[in-house]
């Protein structure tokens, strides 16, 4: 499959202007695009399909190099729009690492999750942006009862992250998510059940009355006459005995 950048486009003036001050190749979308596809291998594009990423539509740039280039562009939420809007995998991963949360809004976050169509992507945006906005725990209640595999993966993959990055919501924030949890836990879908397996020891490992809340319906799980659910629930378990037994030693 043919990739389709978008043409570019303005960016935030100011931002890109002292962008050009400093790194003039990466001035305008056109340029961040170039320097991103510089950085591909082919030895990374042939290992993505390994992991489930998707190679039809990728350049094959290391998540590092990414990462760096991002410190190079700094916070642009309008180059994040267009990096998004070009499509290409990498671009999209890159347009996570730059946006700014303040800026992102419930309908980009709408948006961007129905175009989620790998873990990779879904993952790195609720784990490196979503959930740094205010509009993380009404997204994941939203999701969460979605049809689509990689939004209702979303949901969940958002509050693991808010599990374990939110230092501000108290523990009503995270109970309130539980029966969102036990009312997915059957839905057999590989990504799906991970996401909600994540989510439920994120919770658990916050602190004791949430331990004590999540460990209470992994057992619940655990007995399930669901395999998916009985799956989510051993799982969750496994981890919080595992974690118990390290904190006796």
């Amino acid at each position: 499959m043919t990739t389709k950048t978008a043409a570019p486009k303005a960016v935030g003036k100011k931002t890109s202007a002292r962008r050009a001050e400093n790194d003039p190749a990466l001035a305008d979308v056109a340029g961040v695009l170039a320097a991103l596809k510089a950085l591909a291998t082919a030895r990374t594009l042939a290992g993505m399909s390994r992991f489930g990423l998707p190679a039809d539509n990728a350049w094959g740039v290391a998540v590092g190099d990414i990462r760096g280039l991002a410190k190079r562009t700094g916070r642009d939420h309008a180059l994040a729009a267009a990096l998004w809007a070009s499509g290409v995998y990498e671009a999209r991963l890159l347009a996570v690492f730059v946006d700014d949360p303040a800026q992102v809004t419930v309908a980009q976050m709408d948006r961007w999750c129905r175009d989620f169509d790998n873990w990779g992507i879904c993952d790195t945006a609720c784990f490196a942006l979503f959930d740094r906005t205010p509009h993380a725990f009404g997204r994941v209640a939203n999701w969460a009862t979605s049809e689509a595999e990689f939004v209702k993966r979303g949901a969940f993959a958002l509050l693991a992250s808010l599990a374990l990055h939110d230092k501000h919501s108290d523990d009503a924030a995270f109970l309130a998510c539980l029966p969102l949890i036990e009312r997915a836990a059957d839905d057999p879908r590989n990504f799906v059940k991970k996401g909600v397996s994540w989510a439920l020891r994120g919770i658990g490992g916050r602190n004791a009355v949430l331990h004590a809340e999540a460990a209470r319906l992994a057992q619940r799980l655990a007995q399930s006459s669901e395999p998916a659910a009985r799956w989510v629930g051993k799982d969750a378990l496994r981890e919080f005995t595992r974690k118990g037994a390290k904190a006796e030693d």
